[in-house]
């Protein structure tokens, strides 16, 4: 019988000396060494992982903080330090690493649990959403008809009137910043007087906005002939066609910043 109770005996502390020292607990952290414990690189700390030895471990991390020693032991703890940012008050966490009989990391606890959310990377900093794209904004076009007389680059009583109101306008959106006026004609004629009489019918117009206290410098002028017609009346001809043709006579006035 006291055979049987010696052997028992013997494979009770046999078998505890195979497990090592097994402590989950955490220790007191003012045992740290050093004192208060390290700030842990965390790239350094990021790159632990379960499956490491002891030598790698005491690479990344640094020499365990409790006097645990290296072998026969199966917890490691450390005392880290993190700064959320520059001049913040810091965090101390308590680290621990978990050793299998082979000396190979097992796990890790944080105390407290949301320690282990200070590995997380920061958010990556949400770009500026771009500037809105400058809004469309549809030409005002007014009929050269309407504005000068026939083959006149001369603007009209009527043309004044219709350009004293848009500058009424604009004035009251207060929103324009730059304007283009681009004149156009009909096919009638040749293509070099048609340019030329855009031309100087854009002018006109703009001429008369300068006149009523548009900034020069915010105006610009430009004729393009009998280019981007509107209609093209193939059909027509003779008083019909010149009918037809009316709204490629026209000046546009293109409004930017509204």
């Amino acid at each position: 019988m006291n055979r049987k109770w010696t052997v028992l005996a013997l494979l009770a502390t046999l078998t505890a000396c195979g497990k090592g020292n097994v402590r989950e607990e955490f220790p007191d952290p003012a045992r740290a060494y050093p004192a208060g414990g390290t700030y842990v690189n965390l790239d350094n700390l990021r790159q632990y992982a379960p499956g490491m030895n002891k030598s790698q471990i005491q690479e990344l991390l640094g020499t365990p903080q409790f006097n645990e020693g290296l072998w026969g032991v199966r917890n490691w703890n450390y005392v880290f330090n993190f700064r959320r940012s520059v001049g913040a008050e810091p965090i101390q966490c308590q680290f621990q690493v978990n050793f299998d009989s082979k000396g190979v990391a097992s796990g890790q606890r944080w105390k407290p649990d949301s320690c282990a959310a200070l590995l997380e990377p920061a958010p990556a900093p949400v770009a500026p959403a771009p500037p809105p794209p400058p809004p469309v904004v549809a030409p005002l076009r007014l009929s050269a008809d309407a504005l000068f007389a026939f083959d006149s680059a001369n603007l009209s009583a009527a043309g004044r009137t219709k350009l004293d109101e848009f500058v009424q306008d604009l004035r009251a959106s207060n929103a324009a910043q730059t304007l283009n006026i681009i004149g156009y004609t009909d096919r009638i004629g040749s293509d070099a007087y048609n340019m030329d009489l855009s031309r100087r019918r854009a002018q006109s117009v703009r001429n008369y906005l300068v006149q009523r206290g548009i900034p020069a410098a915010a105006i610009h002028a430009e004729g393009r002939g009998n280019s981007a017609p509107l209609v093209q009346c193939d059909e027509a001809a003779g008083a019909t066609l010149l009918d037809c043709l009316a709204p490629n006579r026209r000046v546009e006035i293109v409004v930017a910043g509204a």
